[in-house]
């Protein structure tokens, strides 16, 4: 019977083995070593545009709800213009400025205006897309969780004042050029692209009404 060659029965296997274990489990200490990745290092790339709601009445003046009912939360005559207008922001062009939506949110909860919901419904008919409104003011840690979850890109419409905790909760404050606040205007959109886990901004006006800078 043919010998086998010089080293390679089994007891030089199960020397490689025990040779070859510990770097085994060095690799795998090495992984699990890893920093838990933030908010903000989510598995894959995202787009995500924030607008304010449309104008809104002045003080001690309604608008009007969808059910035409005075709702004091509701757009003003050039807010409902802006509304309709807002489609235009989002042609079907693959080089368009602005990619169409794939998702819609919108501040909701029971006691909310609806003025971002309104603002944002045009849209929503074009695309043939649902308006979420699940969240309210005050829940823009949770809506920045979905949002970072769902299909990209994804249009959010938020009541100015929340808008800066938005930004915080997706890990987007920091980048250069964010404003501390939503300035007093109405017709921006704030861009928020995040690639290979960095988070880049741009600020865009919408061009869409007489008067809008």
């Amino acid at each position: 019977m043919a010998q086998a060659p010089a080293g390679s029965g089994p007891r030089r296997r199960a020397v490689l083995a025990a040779a070859l274990a510990p770097l085994a489990v060095a690799g795998c200490t090495t992984q699990s070593a890893r920093p838990t990745p933030g908010p903000k290092a989510l598995p894959g790339d995202a787009l995500i545009m924030i607008i304010r709601n449309g104008e809104q009445p002045p003080p001690g003046d309604t608008g009007e709800d969808d059910d035409g009912n005075e709702h004091p939360g509701a757009l003003a005559g050039r807010g409902e213009r802006r509304a309709e207008e807002i489609p235009r922001l989002f042609p079907p062009a693959a080089r368009a400025p602005l990619p169409r939506p794939a998702a819609l949110f919108a501040t909701g909860g029971p006691s909310a205006p609806v003025r971002c919901k309104q603002t944002v419904e045009p849209l929503a008919a074009s695309l043939h897309l649902p308006v979420r409104t699940e969240f309210a003011i005050g829940a823009e840690p949770a809506l920045a969780r979905v949002v970072l979850a769902a299909r990209m890109p994804v249009l959010v419409c938020w009541e100015h004042h929340g808008i800066p905790r938005l930004v915080r909760a997706l890990g987007a404050h920091r980048v250069l050029g964010v404003p501390a606040a939503w300035p007093d205007r109405h017709d921006l959109v704030w861009m928020f692209t995040r690639h290979q886990g960095r988070w880049s901004f741009h600020e865009l006006p919408q061009h869409l009404l007489s008067g809008d800078a």
